[in-house]
C-alpha cells in the first residue's frame, strides 16, 4: 500500500502521500480511524487484571512497599478532635469524648486501637491549652471488609455529633483525607469538561465562523481522547496512572487536538480562498501545515519522556497519556482530518454565522501583526532587545523560587471539603497528628515495641520537632508507628522534623533492634523524598530535552544557528512563566482574586513538568511561523529586503492561526485556575502565563527580530551556503524542504 501512496507524487513526502491516500479513500481512512477509537475504548474490557499502582521514591517509597507486601492490609488511622461550644463546660466536651470512645469501642470488629495508649484522661488526649480532646482509632481490614468497617465507623462518628449539637467534631485522618482528595480530583474532572468544552467552542466558532468547520477540530480532539484513555486504561495493568494526571492529559489532549485542526483547516481555507481546488489545497496543506504538525508532535512527544529520567513512578503514567493523547492527535490530523475535508468539500462552511470568521485581507494577513513585524524587522536590536529585557525582569523573581509540595490539607481551599477544614482546625491544636510520619519496623516482636516506646522520650527531647500522641500498631509482621511532626506538613519546619526522626530518632530506638528493617513513610516524608530526586534528577532532564531539541531543530531545518535561537527563546519564555508563578503564589499576592490560600513555595514537580511541555508546545507555534517565513524566504531573491519580506509575510500568514491556538491552550489552561486543588491553580496560570507570552511576545517580536539579525545565517549550515533553499523557487506552493521528503 505505501507503493501505491507514494506512485501518486514521486516527490511528495510521507506526511502527504498518506494524507493524499486518506482523501482518495475517504471513506476507508474514516472507518478505519472510528474503528482504532472503538478497538482503544472497549480494549480495557478484553484484558483481565487490576491497574498497577505506582510506588513513592526513597524511603517513603521503601516503607509503602513494606507494607504493601503484607496481607493484612494497611494501617488506616482517623482522628478526631471534640471541642465544646461557647459558653460550655469542660464537663460538656469530656462527656461527648466519652460518648465518643464508647461508640467505638462497641464496634470492635470495625475498628481497633481506640484512643491514645498514652492518654492520661481514659484514652483521650487533651490538647495544650485544655480547650480540645482528641480522640484516634484503627479501621480494621484487610481487603473488601474495610469498606464496611469504615462506613459503621464513621457513622458512629456522625451519629455522636448528632447527639451533642452543643460539641464539635472534626474528623480528619487517613482515610477521610484521601476520599477527599479523591473527591475534589472527580469535581474537577467534571468542572474542566464543562468548562473548556463551551469556551473552546466559542473560539472555534468566532474563528471559522462555521458550525462543521467548528465540529471538525472539536470531533478530532474527542476522538483522540476517548481513544488515548482507552488505552491508558489497558496499559494502566503495567504501568502506574493515577486520577491526578487525568485533568492534565485531558486539558493537553483537547488542546494540541484542535491546535493540529487549525494548522491544517487554515491552511487549507487559505489555499481554496487562493482559488485551488480541494485536492490541491489538500496537498499543499499536508506538505506545509501536515509536515509542521508531525514534527510539532513528535517533539513534543520525544520531551515528555525526558520525565522518565526522574524515575518517578507518577511520572511514568502522566508521559505515556500525554504521549498517547498528543500521538493519537497527530495520527488523526493527517489521515481522518483531510478525508473528512476531501468528504465535505465547500460544505465544510455550512451553518455559517453572520460576523463571524470574516475573510482577513488577502492571502489570510493579519494587519495588526503585519505592521508589528514590518517595525520589528526595521530595528531589531532595538524591539527584540527591549522583549529580552522585559521578560528577563519578568523571570528574575524565579530566582527566589521555593519547591514546597502540598498536604492533603493545604492542596484543597477551604470550604470545599468538610475533613480538609477539619484537618487545617486539628493541625492548629494538634499539630502533625492527622498528617503523621509511619515509622514502619519489619519486626513486631517485644523487643521492636519496647524500642517503639522509647521514641516518647525522643519526642520529649525534640525541642518540639517530635509530637505527642505517638501510636503503635501492628500491620501482619511488621510495626507502624505514627509520629506526629511539627511544622505545617511539607513546610522547612515539617523537614527538620522529618530530618531529626529518621537522623536521631529512629537510629536511637527502633533503628538499633537488630536486624530490623526501617523506614520513614507518611505525609511529610514521601513529598520530601520526591521533590529530593526530582532535584537531582532536573539537571539530567533539562539536558536531555534541550540536546533533543536541538538535534530535531537542526534536523528540520538544516541550521545550527535557528535551533540555538529557538532554545533561547523558550527558555526566556518559560523563565518569564516561573517569575510570574512565584509572584501570584509564592507570596500569595492574588489569593483572593484566585480563590486559594497564600502558599509558601511553588509545587515541586511543577517547573520540571512546565519546562518539559511548554519546551514541546511552543514547538507547535514555533515550527509552523518557520515554515511559512522558510517557504518566502526559499522564493526571496536573497538579500536584506527579501529577507524581511520573507519575515514579515510569514508572520503575517502565520498569526491568525496562531492566535487561534494561542487563544484556545490560554483558556484551555485557564480553567485549570478555577480548580480546586492548588497543584491545578498553579499548573495552569503558569501555562496560560506562558503560551500567552510564548505566542505574542516570543513570535511577534522576538523571533522576527532574531531572524533578521542572522540573516541568510538562520537558514544555512555552516560551509553550505544557501543553496539548499533556493529550489523551485517559480512556484512558492510547490516548495519542498528537505525535511518534508524523510
Amino acid at each position: 500500500m505505501l507503493r501505491r501512496i507514494k506512485s501518486e507524487h514521486p516527490h511528495a513526502g510521507l506526511v502527504e502521500s498518506v494524507a493524499g491516500w486518506s482523501a482518495r479513500n475517504r471513506t476507508a481512512a474514516i472507518a478505519a480511524w472510528l474503528l482504532l477509537v472503538v478497538v482503544a475504548v472497549l480494549s480495557t474490557s478484553l484484558l483481565p487484571g487490576d491497574q498497577v499502582r505506582s510506588t513513592e521514591p526513597g524511603e517513603a517509597g521503601r516503607g509503602q512497599r513494606m507494607v504493601s507486601a503484607q496481607d493484612a492490609g494497611d494501617s488506616i488511622r482517623e482522628n478526631v478532635m471534640i471541642r465544646a461550644g461557647a459558653g460550655q463546660a469542660p464537663e460538656t466536651r469530656r462527656a461527648v469524648t466519652n460518648d465518643l470512645l464508647a461508640a467505638l469501642r462497641a464496634i470492635p470488629g470495625a475498628v481497633r486501637d481506640v484512643g491514645s495508649p498514652l492518654g492520661a484522661h481514659g484514652g483521650r488526649w487533651v490538647s495544650g491549652d485544655g480547650t480540645a480532646d482528641l480522640v484516634t482509632f484503627e479501621i480494621a481490614g484487610p481487603g473488601a471488609e474495610f469498606d464496611t468497617h469504615r462506613q459503621t465507623a464513621f457513622a458512629a462518628v456522625e451519629k455522636v455529633a448528632r447527639q451533642h449539637p452543643e460539641a464539635r467534631l472534626d474528623q480528619a485522618g487517613d482515610s477521610s483525607l484521601a476520599s477527599a482528595v479523591d473527591q475534589g480530583i472527580k469535581d474537577d474532572m467534571k468542572r474542566a469538561e464543562t468548562t473548556s468544552l463551551p469556551l473552546t467552542v466559542v473560539i472555534l466558532l468566532v474563528v471559522f465562523g462555521s458550525l462543521v468547520a467548528a465540529g471538525i477540530p472539536l470531533l478530532l480532539s474527542a476522538t483522540a481522547v476517548a481513544a488515548a484513555f482507552g488505552l491508558l486504561d489497558t496499559l494502566g495493568r503495567w504501568v502506574p496512572f493515577n486520577s491526578a494526571s487525568s485533568a492534565i492529559v485531558l486539558l493537553i489532549g483537547m488542546a494540541v487536538g484542535i491546535d493540529y485542526s487549525l494548522f491544517y483547516l487554515r491552511r487549507i481555507r487559505e489555499e481554496r480562498a487562493a482559488g485551488r481546488p480541494v485536492q490541491e489545497a489538500l496537498r499543499i496543506a499536508s506538505r506545509t501545515s501536515g509536515h509542521a504538525v508531525v514534527v510539532s508532535g513528535l517533539t513534543v512527544m520525544v520531551c515528555m519522556t525526558g520525565l522518565l529520567f526522574t524515575g518517578v513512578d507518577v511520572f511514568k503514567g502522566l508521559t505515556l497519556g500525554t504521549v498517547l493523547v498528543v500521538g493519537l492527535a497527530v495520527l488523526g490530523s493527517v489521515t481522518v482530518l483531510p478525508a473528512l475535508v476531501a468528504a465535505l468539500g465547500d460544505r465544510i462552511d455550512l451553518g455559517r454565522i453572520p460576523w463571524l470568521g470574516r475573510r482577513r485581507t488577502a492571502a489570510g494577513r493579519s494587519r495588526i501583526w503585519t505592521a508589528v513585524a514590518r517595525r520589528v524587522v526595521r530595528r531589531p536590536l532595538l524591539t527584540g532587545g527591549t522583549a529580552a529585557l522585559l521578560l528577563a525582569v519578568m523571570a528574575l523573581p524565579a530566582l527566589g523560587m521555593r519547591l514546597q509540595d502540598a498536604t492533603q490539607i493545604q492542596s484543597l481551599p477551604r470550604g470545599v471539603s468538610a475533613a480538609a477544614d477539619a484537618g487545617a482546625r486539628m493541625q492548629q491544636v494538634f499539630p502533625g497528628v492527622a498528617t503523621a510520619a509511619r515509622v514502619v519496623v519489619s519486626d513486631n516482636g517485644p523487643e521492636a515495641r519496647a524500642a517503639a516506646d522509647a521514641l516518647h522520650e525522643q519526642a520529649a527531647r525534640s525541642d518540639g520537632a517530635l509530637r505527642e500522641p505517638i501510636t503503635t500498631v501492628p500491620v501482619g509482621d511488621l510495626l507502624v508507628v505514627r509520629v506526629p511532626l511539627a511544622g505545617a506538613g511539607t513546610d522547612p519546619e515539617s523537614a527538620r522534623a522529618l530530618e531529626f526522626l529518621r537522623e536521631r530518632a529512629v537510629p536511637a530506638t527502633v533503628g538499633a533492634v537488630e536486624g530490623a528493617e526501617v523506614a520513614v513513610a507518611g505525609r511529610t516524608a514521601t513529598p520530601y523524598d520526591f521533590t529530593r530526586q526530582v532535584n537531582a534528577r532536573t539537571p539530567v532532564v533539562f539536558a536531555f530535552v534541550l540536546v533533543l531539541a536541538f538535534v530535531l531543530l537542526v534536523v528540520a531545518f538544516r541550521s545550527l544557528a535557528l535551533p540555538l535561537v529557538s532554545i533561547a527563546l523558550n527558555l526566556l519564555s518559560i523563565g518569564a512563566a516561573y517569575g510570574v508563578l512565584v509572584a501570584v503564589f509564592q507570596g500569595g499576592r492574588l489569593e483572593s482574586l484566585l480563590d486559594f490560600n497564600a502558599y509558601g513555595g511553588v509545587v515541586s514537580w511543577l517547573p520540571l513538568f512546565m519546562f518539559v511541555i511548554l519546551f514541546g508546545l511552543s514547538m507547535d507555534y514555533h515550527i509552523f511561523i518557520l515554515s511559512r517565513i522558510r517557504e518566502r524566504w526559499a522564493g526571496s531573491r536573497g538579500g536584506p529586503d527579501g529577507g524581511h519580506e520573507a519575515i514579515v509575510g510569514g508572520i503575517a500568514v502565520s498569526a491568525g492561526v496562531v492566535t487561534s491556538a494561542a487563544a484556545i491552550m490560554v483558556g484551555v489552561f485557564s480553567v485549570f485556575t478555577t480548580l480546586s486543588a492548588i497543584e491545578y491553580k498553579m499548573l495552569g496560570t503558569g501555562m496560560a502565563v506562558a503560551i500567552l507570552i510564548d505566542a505574542t511576545v516570543v513570535r511577534g517580536v522576538l523571533l522576527p527580530a532574531a531572524l533578521a539579525l542572522l540573516g541568510e545565517r538562520a537558514w544555512t549550515l555552516p560551509g553550505r551556503g544557501g543553496s539548499g533553499l533556493r529550489t523551485r523557487t517559480d512556484d512558492p506552493h510547490a516548495y519542498v524542504s528537505s525535511t518534508s521528503r524523510a
